[in-house]
């Protein structure tokens, strides 16, 4: 233990925070706005023993803006498995050590779940000091339903394997959450508008909670022209309103079919539409192979 002094600052008000019970605090911070921290979080930062950060500089910006001064380590995607029982030995020599990543809330489409396994394996304490989510923060402002949803997080960075992953979505009939890098949306959204299809109500979230923040609503096709040429900033969060219920229309279900055909491997296509449309394979296959014999 050290005999730092623990506290954190707001408007230049000091604030003390009590030293923490042995464990792991797994801590959401903002996704843009400083502000959007609890005090909770504030606490448990400043009174921890030790603050695991994605990246100790971007971090400090937010710590050092709430003059918290417990120690920091970088833990990242590259080490986080190679450190993981060395700090849950910590934990169990009764230090108390926060986790926290660039932004939002650590494990969700970021570092933290290597190191969450281990923690709970040696049978020591987890907490979670909920907080800031894009996840949550797009769900609430992009007017699709919320009732049921399922987050993807990122898609792959491959062409083809990005399609596949898509494909096996086609049919979810829930709101769709993605995590997207500003280099990929373009293609992101041009992919979804071509596999999960082009009228699909859809919003994308930028710069969410900072002073551009920009919603973008339509279809999926208005979404894909609109970021086709578009520099964006930041991670985006994309929402995907889900499949309408009913039976497929045959001419749109063999329309893709013949798309996909003329870029994709037989079996690589009947598997998209399969998916797509929740057909039987059967059917599909039978119907790649008469338009592979088509003139």
């Amino acid at each position: 233990m050290t005999d730092r002094a623990r506290h954190f600052f707001i408007a230049g008000t000091a604030f003390p925070a009590a030293e923490l019970a042995a464990g792991l605090y797994v801590v959401s911070t903002p996704i843009g706005n400083l502000k959007d921290i609890s005090l909770r979080a504030l606490e448990t930062l400043a009174g921890a023993d030790l603050v695991l950060c994605e990246d100790t500089r971007h971090s400090a910006t937010l710590l050092d803006h709430y003059g918290i001064r417990t120690r920091r380590q970088a833990l990242h995607e590259h080490n986080e498995r190679a450190r993981a029982d060395e700090i849950a030995a910590m934990i169990a020599d009764g230090r108390a050590v926060a986790q926290i990543s660039d932004a939002g809330t650590p494990l969700l489409s970021d570092p933290g779940f290597p190191l969450v396994r281990a923690v709970r394996e040696a049978g020591l304490p987890v907490i979670a000091i909920p907080g800031a989510s894009a996840l949550l923060a797009g769900l609430a402002s992009a007017g699709l339903p919320t009732d049921a949803f399922s987050f993807v997080g990122f898609l792959p960075a491959k062409a083809g394997a990005r399609a596949n992953a898509l494909a096996a979505l086609a049919g979810r009939s829930e709101t769709l959450v993605f995590y997207e890098s500003p280099r990929r949306l373009g293609e992101a959204l041009a992919a979804m508008a071509e596999i999960l299809g082009v009228d699909r109500p859809a919003a994308v979230g930028l710069e969410l909670t900072k002073r551009f923040e920009r919603f973008e609503r339509g279809s999926l096709g208005e979404l894909a022209a609109r970021f086709a040429a578009d520099e964006t900033r930041g991670e985006a969060v994309v929402l995907v309103g889900g499949a309408r219920n009913g039976a497929p229309v045959a001419g749109d279900w063999e329309a893709a079919l013949a798309q996909a055909l003329a870029t994709e491997p037989l079996r690589g296509a009947v598997d998209m539409v399969t998916a797509r449309f929740g057909l039987k394979r059967k059917e599909v296959y039978e119907r790649a192979l008469a338009l592979r014999t088509e003139p």
